[in-house]
């Protein structure tokens, strides 16, 4: 069980309060994990990745285990204590402006 932590506007829109919890098959990326996310809170569809592109958004950040993984390849293996429900995988809209 992969456990996720929205920002408050997506929760908001997901309908939850707190951390999802999805299952994903292995091995566990975030690719599987927003496949998993849209599957079961259709409403975000294209709120995290673009909806054609599959691409992270400009303002969307990946963190876990106290490591940025937005740069990571959609493909890659999320860390061992993600994949195990230990940790949970943040997901973060970032700010701009000035």
């Amino acid at each position: 069980m992969i456990r996720v932590e929205l920002p408050p506007h997506l929760r908001t829109l997901a309908g939850v309060d707190g951390v999802v919890e999805l299952e994903v098959a292995e091995p566990a990326t975030w690719r599987a994990v927003l496949d998993a996310l849209e599957s079961r809170y259709p409403m975000l569809a294209g709120t995290v990745r673009d909806r054609r592109t599959g691409k992270r958004r400009a303002y969307v950040r990946f963190f876990a285990c106290k490591q940025d993984l937005s740069h990571e390849s959609p493909e890659a293996a999320l860390p061992e204590a993600v994949a195990s429900g230990a940790e949970p995988l943040v997901i973060l809209g970032a700010l701009a402006g000035g």
